[in-house]
């Protein structure tokens, strides 16, 4: 296999009751273990380059390491840019060989979310790039409180814009360090309902336990979990392990090498806990 859009890898979690791992990229390491665990799965995965990740690598490095990593990979793996904050990035996201972007215009009002997301629909389909948009606002831990995204919009929405996934709100948090969030299955069932045929999406993954994941991909139509900090954390250990392992050591290729193991079995269980 090799580079695939959002749209291709989520249409068949719609029927197999199965979510494509959106995993967070920050460097080399982390995403060449994201590709080696979705293949030890036999699963599709999602490599996403958020804000975090472009403040300190160019969208043009990052388009060319994913498409490399893509092209080599025996499973489908979706170049994305997660978090995508106006036109200008999610345009020169494309022109870098990502084949999915995410607009977040969550905090926008409901018809200036609209309009703005349906013209970056519009161009990024027409270059057969998919596109994920967020409707209410998912927040952080500790940070800015979430808004429930509302089921009434939710087929509006849709409808106006076109887009192939949609990130909710009902009860998820980004940068949560433990797995202690409730999801408001009403909400969520609500939302299903305004849109039978969407595949939505949860970012904050890493907030859900693996049980109540897989809960949710077999009972609803979430088709895709991003999970980010339980994998940044498990990079940080290992690291940390490598370095007090052999305080002398200072090449950096050595030392960081040492993470990619231990990253891959913690996407591996990311993986597995979506299928």
């Amino acid at each position: 296999m090799t580079l695939a859009t959002l749209s291709e890898v989520l249409r068949p979690c719609l029927r197999d009751g199965t979510a494509v791992a959106g995993l967070v990229v920050l460097g080399w390491e982390d995403a060449r273990a994201f590709v080696a665990a979705a293949e030890a799965e036999a699963r599709p995965v999602i490599l996403q380059a958020g804000p975090g990740c472009r403040a300190h690598m160019p969208l043009e490095v990052l388009g060319a390491m994913f498409r490399s990593l893509g092209q080599a990979a025996s499973v489908p793996v979706v170049a994305h840019l997660d978090h995508g904050e106006d036109l200008a990035v999610c345009l020169r996201a494309i022109d870098a060989g990502f084949t999915s972007v995410m607009y977040d215009g969550s905090a926008l009002p409901l018809a200036e979310n609209i309009a703005r997301t349906a013209e970056i629909a519009k161009r990024a389909q027409a270059q057969g790039v998919s596109v994920e948009a967020e409707l209410g606002y998912v927040g952080y831990h500790q940070g800015a409180a979430s808004v429930g995204t509302k089921a009434e919009e939710v087929a509006q929405f849709w409808a106006e814009t076109g887009v192939d996934a949609l990130a909710v709100s009902v009860g998820n948090s980004h940068l949560m360090t433990q797995s202690g969030a409730e999801v408001d299955w009403a909400r969520l069932a609500a939302i299903q309902a305004a849109a039978p045929d969407l595949a939505l999406v949860l970012h904050g993954g890493s907030g859900l336990a693996p049980d109540l994941r897989r809960q949710i991909v077999r009972q609803t139509s979430v088709c895709k979990v991003n999970i980010g900090t339980e994998l940044r954390m498990a990079f940080g250990q290992a690291l940390r392990a490598a370095v007090l392992q052999t305080p002398e050591r200072f090449d950096r290729n050595q030392l960081l090498s040492e993470t990619i193991a231990p990253l891959t079995l913690a996407a591996r269980a990311a993986i597995r806990s979506l299928s």
